[in-house]
């Protein structure tokens, strides 16, 4: 019969305080505490609370990484607090942690953001079926198990904002969606049932609020605790402009087209030429970054470029890849 063996750790938390009804500034405290190794975030925080100051404010409620309300961060890394062991995290960072909220400069109260921007967001994309019923149908409007495949467990998301708060743009950004969002957006876009495909598409394309903005830095999909995998379904949702005919000629869609026929052409990418072809109007204001990466070996002339050895396939790639004209 075998003997699980609980194991001890001290550990300090540096933990975030403030509270925006007294508080002008943010500051933090240190908490040393012994941890087990049965012990995950959250009971971290229950700790801080129940022994050492009960003003500490937290969000939780099922404690089973099911409704996503505990989701903090640790070292900067987006979490579910009662998800995510103390072990992991002590084997991944040591035995300082910093515990913080998603948002600093959203905090409301200690771990309490304000989230009404990942509503506004959510809310945005018509998270919902829209679709010209009959108000007495005779039938259901049935959907096949290969059609049901499609939506890609993008209805698994919890809206915990775990992605939405680890992404680069939402931070700078005010008017970006976010993965969340667009995650749930091609949750409707892939079903067959809903009728505003060309609608939400055509939002969805818009400059500065839209797909175009992302900047496939896979923290999304890093961070996400249900594996639905946000970046998965933006790239889907930018094909999807493609073979739905709504994409216009702006930086973002010639970037992509140029990214596509240089590989086409040469198995490797040409940043200067993809530049080039995807704001020839505006390029005098990159002349000074250019010139940076042409010392540095990044731009080469075009008839410098040495193309793969395997360029044959990969065009045969390119092309067998390809589900839009361009």
């Amino acid at each position: 019969m075998s003997t699980h063996t609980i194991t001890t750790q001290k550990v300090n938390f540096k933990v975030f305080r403030f509270n925006s009804v007294q508080d002008y500034l943010p500051y933090y405290e240190n908490y040393n505490m012994d941890v087990n190794s049965e012990e995950v975030i959250l009971d971290i925080l229950d700790r801080i609370k129940w022994d050492h100051d009960g003003s500490f404010s937290y969000r939780r409620s099922c404690r089973h990484g099911i409704c996503g309300t505990c989701a903090i961060k640790v070292n900067g890394r987006v979490t579910l607090a009662c998800k995510q062991s103390m072990t992991s995290m002590i084997e991944l960072f040591g035995t300082d942690l910093l515990i913080e909220p998603l948002s600093i400069k959203r905090s409301i109260k200690d771990m309490i953001i304000d989230k009404a921007d990942f509503w506004e967001k959510h809310e945005a994309i018509h998270p919902y079926l829209i679709s010209d019923v009959e108000e007495h149908p005779e039938h259901e409007h049935l959907v096949s198990p290969k059609e049901a495949e499609e939506l890609n467990e993008a209805d698994l998301c919890i809206q915990c904002g775990a992605c939405h708060y680890a992404c680069p743009v939402v931070e700078i950004n005010e008017d970006f969606f976010g993965p969340a969002a667009f995650a749930k957006a091609y949750r409707f876009e892939a079903d067959v049932r809903d009728d505003a495909h060309t609608t939400r598409l055509n939002e969805l394309h818009e400059e500065k609020q839209g797909l175009w903005d992302c900047v496939k830095c896979f923290e999304c999909q890093e961070v996400c605790p249900k594996d639905v995998n946000p970046i998965e379904k933006i790239t889907k949702l930018h094909n999807m402009l493609f073979t739905q005919g709504v994409v216009t000629s702006n930086i973002a869609t010639r970037h992509a087209v140029g990214f596509k026929h240089s590989i086409a052409k040469n198995g490797v990418l040409d940043e200067g030429g993809l530049v080039l072809y995807s704001e020839l109007a505006g390029i005098v204001k990159h002349v000074p970054v250019a010139a940076k990466m042409f010392i540095k070996g990044k731009i080469v002339p075009p008839w410098a470029i040495t193309k793969s050895d395997n360029l044959d396939e990969i065009k045969k790639l390119v092309e067998s890849s390809s589900t839009a004209k361009f």
